[in-house]
């Protein structure tokens, strides 16, 4: 999903952090905007763009 974002927005994005967890947890967060989270929807994202067509 990285790479997806980068290449999509390039320059656009000045910085970008992982937060390894554990225990199936998976959100995407855009400053305070929560994107997607596994633990609401059950499941990980169908492609990379459910996610990013968010930004």
């Amino acid at each position: 999903m990285v790479v997806s974002i980068l290449s999509k927005y390039g320059n656009e994005v000045d910085s970008l952090t992982l937060i390894p967890s554990g225990g199936g947890v998976y959100k995407v967060w855009k400053n305070d905007d929560l994107l997607f989270s596994k633990k609401e929807v059950g499941r990980f994202p169908h492609s990379d763009d459910e996610v990013i067509d968010k930004f």
